[in-house]
């Protein structure tokens, strides 16, 4: 008989649920006060034996749910001791997201270099541009990103991929969101549109390699600015 498949239990928390418990019984055991800084990031995970993707993904849910402050260049400060409600997130979080989307995407980016029609081609590079014109506005910059991501794999012609791309997409949610709030500069806008511009024209060549080596290195790239102290 063929071993059952695991399948993860839908009541089991989000690691990062688990881990902003974790903080929230340090604080206490500590005795931080509101409006005291929180030990340092590095110092947090060696204490909690965590990752510091998942701390950073757990603070930014402590943040959403009113416990704590992050200040850039300053730190981590308490707000209130404990919050009755659930923390404010249902999904995986953005670093989880993330490492689904540099396997699957960078695969899809590969397959579309293959298969892209000219018309298919046409329609991430109008992406791209809207991209570029909307760059200072913060709404429409973010749906042409969508645009962008969401051609390439249209232009695999697998509706199935399109459809688990566009729910991989639909997890930007309010961490992400804050995510990105806290580390988004001009740089990193433009590093964006390089990375975009070199993913597209891999698949305008009709070159596998070089387009999943792009996607993945844009992925990877984006990964690493979140992730830093």
């Amino acid at each position: 008989m063929a071993k059952k498949a695991y399948l993860p239990n839908e009541n089991e928390p989000r690691l990062y649920r688990v881990v902003a418990d974790k903080i929230q019984r340090l604080i206490a055991d500590d005795g931080i006060a509101a409006g005291e800084r929180l030990p340092s990031e590095r110092d947090l995970a060696g204490k909690l034996n965590v990752s510091r993707a998942s701390l950073r993904e757990a603070i930014l849910a402590l943040e959403l749910g009113g416990v704590v402050e992050v200040r850039g260049g300053s730190g981590v400060y308490l707000c209130a001791a404990k919050v009755e409600e659930d923390i404010p997130e249902v999904g995986p979080g953005p670093f989880e997201v993330l490492s689904a989307r540099r396997m699957i995407e960078s695969e899809i980016a590969a397959i579309a270099a293959r298969v892209a029609t000219d018309s298919a081609i046409d329609a991430i590079l109008k992406a791209v541009i809207a991209m570029e014109r909307e760059h200072a506005n913060y709404a429409s910059n973010e749906q042409a990103d969508r645009e962008f991501h969401l051609s390439i794999v249209r232009a695999t012609g697998n509706s199935a991929l399109v459809g688990t791309m566009e729910y991989l997409w639909n997890q930007r949610g309010r961490m992400w969101n804050r995510l990105k709030e806290h580390f988004q500069t001009e740089e990193l806008r433009q590093l964006t549109l390089t990375d975009h511009r070199n993913i597209l024209e891999a698949i305008a060549a009709h070159d596998p390699a070089a387009a999943r080596k792009a996607m993945r290195a844009h992925l990877e790239r984006v990964t690493r600015t979140f992730s830093r102290g």
